[in-house]
């Protein structure tokens, strides 16, 4: 009857939480905000959730997403709000739309993450970065359950740069803040291989793991590079008056 779209996000610890365990803890809140949820055919029925791109464990994110199938219509940000009051903090549902268009993961075609290098001199991570930049092709390796594969990385980042050291960085200690946009592509350019990717260009290797954050995924605008808001078209679409409405504001009195 209703398919609502939301954004959630994993924040703190809760970055270390596997995509099976937010399954878990997601399904839970249904129940506990009392959704009206749509359940898939067969022995074993299931509440209807698609998960969209999830990112990988031990990532924060600020930008997933993930539809759900009601029986019921239900305000979205009324719902929104039921839902992330039965979360765990750092697993908040910070958006909701009615979906109104088609295809929410086809639009999901880059990311744009930052990565925060501890240890790392800025000057040190400009230097890796322009490298990465001029390289044509940077290759890396990466385990999987067929052994080790190894893939050109390059291609896939759109952008690649440094940013301002962060305002908590304690005065004893560099640091360097990387912003990178990637395309979604096959196989997936996760940031740990672009990392692998400075590593091989230009040595450069954190002392310490990076943190790294999502903070965007979307539509990739080719002009700009930038990525777009996901939702958009549906908030567009519920703001577009329908026809008959259009009518009968022309209706004379």
């Amino acid at each position: 009857m209703q398919r609502i779209r939301l954004r959630y996000t994993k924040r703190g610890r809760l970055r270390f939480t596997s995509h099976r365990d937010f399954q878990r803890a997601f399904e839970r809140a249904l129940r506990r905000a009392d959704v009206p949820m749509a359940y898939s055919a067969g022995f074993t029925p299931h509440p209807k959730v698609s998960y969209a791109n999830a990112a990988p464990t031990g990532t924060g994110s600020e930008a997933e997403y993930l539809e759900i199938a009601l029986t019921e219509a239900r305000d979205p940000e009324t719902l929104r709000a039921l839902l992330d009051e039965s979360m765990p903090a750092g697993l908040d549902v910070v958006d909701a739309v009615e979906a109104r268009t088609s295809g929410l993961a086809d639009r999901l075609t880059a990311s744009v993450w930052e990565l925060r290098l501890d240890g790392v001199d800025p000057t040190d991570a400009d230097r890796a970065v322009a490298a990465f930049n001029a390289a044509e092709s940077v290759e890396v390796q990466r385990m999987t359950k067929n052994g080790v594969r190894t893939f050109d990385a390059r291609p896939a980042v759109v952008a690649l740069e440094t940013h301002g050291e962060p305002a908590d960085r304690p005065t004893d200690q560099p640091c360097a803040i990387l912003r990178l946009v990637v395309r979604h592509v096959t196989p997936a350019v996760r940031p740990d291989d672009v990392l692998s990717g400075l590593r091989a260009v230009a040595d450069l290797a954190p002392p310490v793991p990076a943190a790294v954050t999502r903070l965007a995924q979307g539509l990739l605008d080719e002009e700009t590079g930038t990525v777009t808001d996901p939702l958009a078209p549906d908030r567009e679409a519920a703001e577009a008056p329908t026809a008959g409405s259009a009518a009968a504001a022309k209706a004379p009195a």
